[in-house]
C-alpha cells in the first residue's frame, strides 16, 4: 500500500511538472511574439538608474512592440532631467524620475501626473572625506556637501542632517549636476562630502578607499520611482498610457519569473559586476504600484520644502491631483491603493 501511494504522489508531480513546461511555453511564446497591428511611437526620457529595470526589460524582451508601441528613449543624467525633457516637449513619458521632482513641480501647479511606480528603493547614501575631518555625523556641520538640487537625494541629505541636530543652514551647498561630478568631486577633495544615489556613491566610496565615510540616509523611506507625463498628453492618449502599463507589468513577471535573465539586462546596461548586481537586488523592489505611501511621501517633501523656503509655495497640494489611476486600474488594479 505504501508503494503504491509512493507510485500514485510521483504520478502526481510529473504531471504538474509536464502541466507547468507547458504553461510555461505558451506564456514565453505568447509574450514573445512581435505585433503585427498598426504601430504608434511614443518617446521616453529616463536616466540610467537601476530603479528602471522594469523599463529596460520591456525594451529588451519586445514587450513594447508586442503591444503596438514604437518607443525612442532619450537619455538624461538625472530624473528630475528626463522630466524636465517632458515638460520641455522632448518626450512623452519620463521615467526613473523618482517622486521627489514631481512634488517640485505639484507645488509649482505644473499639469503633470505620474501613472504609476514602477520600483520602490533605497540606495542613496552621503559619502564623506576621513582626511576632511568626517568620523561621526556631527562632523557635517560647516562642512562643503555636494548634491543636485531639486533630487531627492538634496531632500534625504537635508532631513538627514536634521535627525543628526544639524540645520541645512549650517553646510555650504553644491550643486552638482553630473555623474562624474558626483564622484569626481569629493574623491579629488574639492568638497568634503557628496550625497548620490548608487552606483556612483559606490563609484565614490570606492575613488576613496579606505578614507571613506559612508552613511545610509534615506532613513528606511524608500523612494518611488515614477512614469510620468502631462495632463494633456494622457488625456489624448489613455490606449497609449494602458498599452505602456501593460508592458511594464509584463516585464515585472519576467523579472519574477525569469531572474537570471533579468539581471543579465541590467548588468549590460550599467556594466555592473555580478556582485554589485545582487546588491541592486537587494536594494529596489521591481514592481508596478500607486500606493497611499507615496501620497504621504510627496506630502512630506513638499513640507520640507515650504519650511527650508525651497519654493514659493506656502501650502501642501492635493497629490491625488497630481496621480493618474485609470490606467494602473485597467492593467493592475489589485496595484492600486490610493484613498481618494
Amino acid at each position: 500500500m505504501k508503494i503504491k501511494l509512493e507510485k500514485s504522489t510521483i504520478t502526481v508531480i510529473v504531471i504538474i511538472v509536464v502541466v507547468t513546461l507547458i504553461l510555461s511555453s505558451f506564456f514565453y511564446l505568447n509574450v514573445t511574439k512581435l505585433y503585427d497591428g498598426p504601430m504608434e511611437s511614443i518617446t521616453v526620457a529616463y536616466s540610467p538608474f537601476e530603479s528602471v529595470t522594469l523599463f529596460w526589460v520591456a525594451e529588451e524582451q519586445n514587450f513594447f512592440r508586442q503591444n503596438g508601441l514604437n518607443v525612442t528613449s532619450r537619455i538624461y543624467d538625472t530624473g528630475a532631467g528626463a522630466l524636465n525633457g517632458v515638460l520641455n516637449g522632448e518626450a512623452d513619458i519620463a521615467v526613473g524620475t523618482n517622486e521627489f521632482p514631481l512634488t517640485v513641480r505639484a507645488l509649482n501647479k505644473e499639469r503633470i501626473r505620474t501613472i504609476g511606480s514602477i520600483s520602490k528603493s533605497e540606495f542613496i547614501y552621503l559619502v564623506g572625506r576621513a582626511d576632511h575631518g568626517i568620523e561621526n555625523e556631527s562632523d557635517l556641520s560647516g562642512k562643503i556637501i555636494g548634491t543636485t538640487f531639486g533630487t531627492i537625494a538634496h531632500f534625504y541629505l537635508g532631513r538627514f542632517l536634521v535627525l543628526n541636530g544639524i540645520e541645512i543652514q549650517d553646510v555650504t551647498l553644491v550643486d552638482l549636476k553630473t555623474p562624474t561630478d558626483w564622484v569626481g568631486a569629493v574623491v579629488n577633495g574639492s568638497i568634503d562630502a557628496v550625497a548620490t544615489a548608487q552606483p556612483y556613491s559606490d563609484f565614490a566610496k570606492e575613488g576613496l578607499g579606505a578614507n571613506a565615510v559612508v552613511w545610509s540616509i534615506q532613513s528606511d523611506q524608500a523612494l518611488y520611482t515614477q512614469a510620468i507625463s502631462t495632463d494633456e498628453w494622457i488625456a489624448g492618449h489613455p490606449e497609449l498610457c494602458r498599452k505602456f502599463l501593460k508592458s511594464l507589468y509584463q516585464a515585472e513577471a519576467f523579472v519574477v519569473n525569469h531572474l537570471v535573465e533579468a539581471k543579465a539586462i541590467v548588468k549590460s546596461q550599467m556594466n555592473f559586476s555580478d556582485t554589485y548586481v545582487e546588491t541592486v537586488w537587494r536594494q529596489n523592489q521591481f514592481s508596478l504600484s500607486l500606493d497611499q505611501s507615496l501620497v504621504l511621501a510627496m506630502e512630506g517633501e513638499a513640507r520640507w520644502l515650504i519650511s527650508n523656503n525651497l519654493t514659493n509655495a506656502t501650502a501642501v497640494p492635493n497629490f491625488i491631483n497630481y496621480i493618474y489611476l485609470d490606467g494602473l486600474k485597467m492593467v493592475k488594479p489589485e496595484s492600486v491603493n490610493i484613498i481618494h
